[in-house]
Order: C-alpha cells, then sequence, then structure tokens
C-alpha cells in the first residue's frame, strides 16, 4: 500500500485525471510506436478500470471507436462503449457483433493479468492463457494490417507466444515502459502489419 502511494505514475494519474496508472505504459507505447491512429476502432481486452480506454479514446478521436471488455464492471466513459463479460464467450462475442457493426477491427490491447497467487507454477500459466485467448481474438476479429498490443510475463512460455505473434504479424517489438515497475516481469509486445496465420 505505501508503495502504491508513493509512485510516481499513481500521482501523475491521480493529478492528469486517469482511472489508473497503467495509462502512462500506453502513453509510452504509442508516443514509441504510434499504434493508435485517429479514426480507428479498437477493442480493449481486460479493460477495467479504463486508463487504457481514456488513452486510446482520445487518441482515435471523434472519428474513431473504442470498445471496452472485462469481467468487471467498468464505470462509463464518454464516447466509450463497454461490455461486461468473458470475451471467450458467445453470449460476450454477440454483444460485441452488434456493436461492431460489420467494421473492421483495427486495433487489439490488451493489458490483462490473471489475479495472482504468488506461486509462480501457478501464475505464469494463467498469464500465457490470457495472452493465447487475446491472439485468438485477433485472429477472429483482426483485420488485415491491423495491430495488437499485448502484456506478457517472462517466463516459461514467452517464447513460444513471441513465435506464434510474429507468425502472424510483420513486425513485432517488445517494450518496456518506464511506468512498468522494474521488478516486474511484465513487458509489452507491439504488434503491426496483421496477416493470416502461417502453417
Amino acid at each position: 500500500m505505501q508503495r502504491h502511494i508513493n509512485d510516481e505514475y499513481v500521482r501523475l494519474a491521480q493529478k492528469a485525471g486517469y482511472r489508473s496508472r497503467a495509462a502512462y505504459k500506453l502513453l509510452e507505447i504509442q508516443a514509441k510506436d504510434r499504434c493508435i491512429k485517429p479514426g480507428q476502432l479498437i477493442i480493449d481486452l481486460g479493460a477495467a478500470p479504463g486508463g487504457w480506454l481514456q488513452v486510446a479514446q482520445k487518441a482515435v478521436g471523434p472519428q474513431g471507436a473504442v470498445i471496452g471488455l472485462d469481467l468487471l464492471e467498468i464505470a462509463p466513459l464518454h464516447d466509450v462503449q463497454l461490455i461486461q463479460g468473458d470475451f471467450s464467450m458467445d453470449d460476450t462475442l454477440t454483444q460485441l457483433k452488434t456493436l461492431l457493426e460489420n467494421r473492421p477491427v483495427d486495433l487489439v490491447i490488451s493489458d490483462m493479468a490473471p489475479n495472482v497467487s504468488g506461486i509462480n507454477a501457478v501464475d505464469q500459466p494463467r498469464s500465457m492463457y490470457l495472452c493465447e485467448l487475446a491472439l485468438d481474438f485477433c485472429d477472429q476479429h483482426l483485420k488485415p494490417g491491423g495491430g495488437f498490443i499485448c502484456k506478457v510475463f517472462q517466463g516459461e512460455g514467452f517464447d513460444n507466444f513471441i513465435k506464434s505473434v510474429r507468425n502472424r504479424f510483420n513486425r513485432v517489438v517488445t517494450r518496456k515502459p518506464k511506468a512498468s515497475r522494474p521488478k516486474s516481469r511484465e513487458v509489452y509486445l507491439v504488434a503491426s502489419h496483421y496477416r493470416q496465420k502461417t502453417i
């Protein structure tokens, strides 16, 4: 709790009106890679409490659209559409299909992490499973040439997941934003130019 209170990015987020310090991770990625462009349609997986939604909505502007999905309820955000549910379940995907109105998805972003137990042998597979679900979501919804930003924890399964992402995207880079705590094993894969999965 004390670390959270003293955290530079927590204070910055509170001052700027962002819902979480994680907003600064996406802001730094955006500054380097310019993944988010005006007019895009973006889907944020595991979007609660909404820090990434705020960054994405501002970046796409009035001509763009942002949809957030999470198991948890997200407080309403201006010009952001929200779905509460499991994005791997049919009923949630039906709601999403209605919101999409056949529009192609330009970018999928995911800052998801499992509820941690503190046992790496349990937490790491859970984390990788979420990453794999997010990548599968790209296969179902992302348009050719689209992009993907995904939090990944380094450990077992990490290298294989990067290979899977590179099998679908022409450009894949790894980022460790300054807002990511130094001791954390989290990094972000930033992928662009989506193509059909190769065998």
